[in-house]
């Protein structure tokens, strides 16, 4: 059998994830690599890999994609992880840094300004790393980790997965395991059971990964109130009204 090469991302919400991939037993012959959400998404793109957690805002860059599990990183509720932070209201921003690690929550955060905010800042991208080191700046959006402390350092803090549901009504979507082409099942089924049984041990994912923890914080609460999934019909249905707007503008 061929080596299954995947491409996780690197965040404390993949952990179950990683740990099933790892620990599980279910995958004999595998490749796995961490990285950033855009470099999960290069990386399929340019067939370096097999399978990868893809964030839904690359999924247009793609001229056909696979689902490969029923498995996702969404939200039915806050988030907790993808943040607008300012330093004023909504109704007074000026300008908003990007976060350079997703496209996706820089997407989200304009249609959302545009089409349930009502409001038109400035958008200025930054360079990878670079939200950590600019905590000076008006607003910022932020992903991952690192806003476990940076909301500590903005007076006002609008999580993006909540504001998406209080708009449509819908859950939200942020990545899902695709592939190019279609695999075989004796690749996809373990490759699925190794997810699965990461899911079904949230707490033993924490543990595996404890020197990783970005702080001090209930991570297993995160993990299970914060993040769900399951890409069920409701989240493909958040999904496909995401991509219409990233479509239509």
């Amino acid at each position: 059998m061929k080596e299954l090469k995947i491409s996780a991302v690197s965040y404390l919400n993949t952990f179950p994830f990683v740990y099933g991939i790892l620990q599980s037993g279910f995958l004999k012959n595998y490749q796995l690599e961490l990285d950033i959400p855009r470099v999960c998404a290069r990386k399929l793109k340019d067939r370096k890999v097999d399978i990868s957690l893809v964030p839904v805002g690359a999924l247009p860059d793609f001229d056909d994609y696979h689902f490969v599990s029923n498995d996702c990183i969404g939200a039915v509720g806050p988030v907790k992880t993808v943040l607008l932070l300012s330093k004023s209201p909504l109704e007074r921003i000026g300008q908003v840094h990007l976060d350079y690690d997703s496209r996706t929550s820089v997407q989200l955060v304009k249609i959302l300004a545009k089409h349930y905010w009502g409001i038109s800042p400035g958008w200025k991208n930054m360079v990878e790393g670079q939200a950590l080191a600019k905590p000076s700046v008006e607003s910022l959006v932020a992903i991952g980790d690192k806003t476990f402390e940076l909301r500590k350092q903005f007076p006002f803090c609008y999580d993006l997965a909540e504001e998406w549901i209080r708009f449509t009504g819908l859950p939200f979507v942020f990545a899902v395991w695709i592939s190019n082409d279609p695999l075989p099942p004796e690749l996809t089924t373990p490759f699925c059971q190794a997810l699965s049984w990461g899911l079904d041990r949230k707490a033993g994912s924490l543990e595996f990964f404890r020197d990783k923890l970005p702080g001090d914080e209930d991570y297993l609460e995160y993990l299970e109130k914060n993040i769900s999934f399951g890409f069920d019909e409701r989240k493909k249905e958040g999904l496909s009204k995401f991509l219409n707007y990233f479509f239509t503008g």
